[in-house]
This record gives structure tokens, C-alpha cells and sequence, in this order.
């Protein structure tokens, strides 16, 4: 399972991890967490499904919700760096989108996620439209932010003690 996967190169490297999460509600941090000794890289995590959270938790600028909405590559990428920022890890991944049934629209389709990632060198984020229900859309977004954990661990450089 890609979890233990995570867990064995960041044990391995030293790396730590934070997530941030909308539509998937903690999905992420559960399935980290389902992997005994995830406390020594995982620092925690933050469900921030309101605008307001995503303002007070993560530090979002509210006029940048309200032009580009909360499912954006923007919004994406500040959340990844207002977790990884706060919590101190080495690195972290940030999930939103539009898990459904209602709530799409032509330019944000049911199924329309961005996917996070802030390290030391920056941030970027990546865009997905699954094709699933509400459960599986939110499954799938987490499978893909573990998959690119994973890679992103695999091609890192281990930390100093």
C-alpha cells in the first residue's frame, strides 16, 4: 500500500510531512496515520473545508477565494505552503476540489481536484477530473496525493540529524 510505502522512505530519509485537506475530509490523514509509527514523520494536518478555515488555518487571502475560488491551482498551492509552513515539515501536500454530487460547473466540473505540494524549493500543483462518485472521487484524490508522496520521497535527499 502506498502508505506504508510513504512511511518506509520517510522513516528511512527522516522527512516530515503535513497535509491540508478539503474535499476529502481527512481521508489523507487517516490513511497515513492507518501505518503504525506515522508519528515519526507525520506532524499533522489540517481539514480546512470552509473559506474561513482555509483564511484562519492556513493563512488563504479571503479576495483570492472569492476570484479564483477555493478549487484552484492557486488556492492548491498556498494551502500546501500554509500547512507546511506552520506545522514546519520538510514537506506538504494539499488536496481541494469538487467531490460532488452537485456543486460543478462548466469550468469546475463534479470530479475537478488540485492537488498540491510545498517543499524548500517551492510549490506547484496538479490538476485531476475524476469521473466517480463522491466517495470514489475522494479516494482517488488521495491515492494520487500519496502517489505523489511517494515520488516526491523517493527523489529527495535525506535530512541532516
Amino acid at each position: 500500500m502506498l502508505e506504508e510505502q510513504l512511511g518506509r522512505i520517510f522513516t528511512a530519509k527522516r522527512l516530515t510531512l503535513a497535509v491540508a485537506e478539503s474535499c476529502t475530509g481527512g481521508l489523507l490523514a487517516s490513511r497515513i496515520t492507518d501505518v503504525a509509527g506515522s508519528s515519526v514523520y507525520f506532524l499533522g494536518g489540517v481539514v480546512s473545508y470552509a473559506y474561513s478555515a482555509k483564511e484562519t488555518l492556513l493563512g488563504i487571502d479571503h479576495a483570492l477565494l472569492e476570484t479564483e475560488g477555493a478549487v484552484s491551482e492557486v488556492v492548491a498551492r498556498q494551502m500546501a505552503r500554509g500547512v507546511r509552513e506552520k506545522l514546519g515539515a520538510d514537506v506538504a501536500v494539499s488536496i481541494t476540489g469538487i467531490a460532488g454530487p452537485e456543486g460543478g460547473t462548466p469550468e469546475k466540473p463534479v470530479g475537478l481536484v488540485w492537488i498540491g505540494l510545498a517543499d524548500a524549493h517551492g510549490d506547484h500543483a496538479e490538476r485531476h477530473v475524476w469521473q466517480s462518485d463522491r466517495i470514489g472521487n475522494k479516494h482517488q484524490s488521495v491515492e494520487k496525493a500519496l502517489q505523489i508522496l511517494v515520488a516526491w520521497g523517493e527523489a529527495a535527499s535525506p535530512r541532516a540529524e
